[in-house]
């Protein structure tokens, strides 16, 4: 079987570790390395937290490069109040067996897509899109090498979380987002309209806790955790999984149904910071360079997510 060389970029984040258990044992899945920015909470912690994940999934194969800690022209931004201080939930944290690998991660990204054939690598990015847009910055011919890119960021229908029309990790580097949308790359974004529809219930968290091994034990623990911040922030019993969809949709592309559209970002009013413009209408937007997903099977992203985390540790 043909498997999907993939980057993961991110800022785990208690969603993030769930994509991340994800993806360490899905067997569809060629892990080049996960990327680290600040968003959550600083990209010395995101770092270390995706050391610790790679360590609980056994896969210390995987690369983790530090990056960006901060947007490329704002305050940076955190979100403990939903993540916790460490950016784990009410795990423990702990220094990781194994470092970050050296060099900085706009250039892990830069040389493993250049030296891989076009649109061969893909790129999943959970976080602010800081890493990304560096990226492209530093070689411009990135935009047409990458394969998709599948981005959790945005909102349309259904709100922002942050702001009245605002995602996070689109608020908290608009700048970037605008840039990465503005590139050619092709872009498929997970928004609030799609990852509310997947909601860790009670049944989904123990179907993923029933395998057992010690990755299922922390992606349980994540959403555990997010039920009861999000019912006592927000009152909603089973909270929405967002980072796990773009990974998923790499995954098995069946889950999600995704609309072409065109997608702009707002980076100059402070009211409306980070808000996602999402035009369908190709009358309106002349071309539509991008992709919307507003569908998901949320039970076919749990079951994903119970067999990735059911399998034993293994290597690329």
């Amino acid at each position: 079987m043909d498997r999907q060389a993939l980057i993961i970029d991110c800022d785990p984040g208690v969603d993030d570790a769930v994509a991340l258990v994800l993806a360490f044992g899905s067997p569809a899945l060629e892990l080049l390395a996960i990327t680290a920015v600040g968003g959550n909470v600083p990209v010395e912690k995101t770092a270390r937290n995706a050391r610790i994940l790679r360590q609980v999934a056994g896969r210390e194969d995987v690369p983790v490069f530090a990056g960006a800690g901060r947007p490329l022209r704002r305050e940076p931004a955190g979100a403990g109040a939903f993540h916790g201080e460490e950016g784990l939930g009410d795990l423990e944290p702990f220094e990781p067996e194994a470092g970050c690998a050296d060099g900085h991660a706009v250039d892990a990204i830069v040389d493993l897509v250049m030296e891989r054939p076009a649109r061969s690598v893909a790129m999943a990015v959970l976080g602010p899109m800081t890493n990304l847009a560096l990226a492209l910055r530093k070689e411009p011919a990135l935009a047409a090498r990458l394969g998709p890119v599948a981005a959790m960021g945005g909102a349309r229908s259904e709100g922002g979380n942050i702001t009245a029309s605002a995602e996070f990790n689109v608020w908290a580097d608009p700048d970037a987002a605008a840039e990465v949308l503005a590139s050619g790359c092709e872009v498929a974004m997970f928004g609030l309209d799609v990852t509310h529809q997947v909601r860790a219930t009670d049944e989904r968290i123990a179907r993923v806790a029933a395998a057992g091994t010690p990755a299922a034990a922390t992606a349980a623990a994540m959403m555990r955790f997010s039920q009861r911040v999000e019912r006592e922030i927000v009152g909603w019993n089973a909270p929405p999984v967002h980072d796990p969809c773009p990974v998923a949709w790499l995954v098995r592309p069946a889950l999600f149904g995704l609309t072409p559209c065109r997608i702009a970002v707002e980076t100059e009013s402070d009211l409306t910071r980070g808000h996602t413009a999402v035009e369908f209408r190709e009358a309106v937007a002349g071309e539509l360079p991008h992709r919307w997903a507003t569908r998901a099977d949320a039970d076919g992203v749990f079951d994903l997510v119970a067999a990735a985390v059911a399998g034993a540790p293994r290597t690329n």
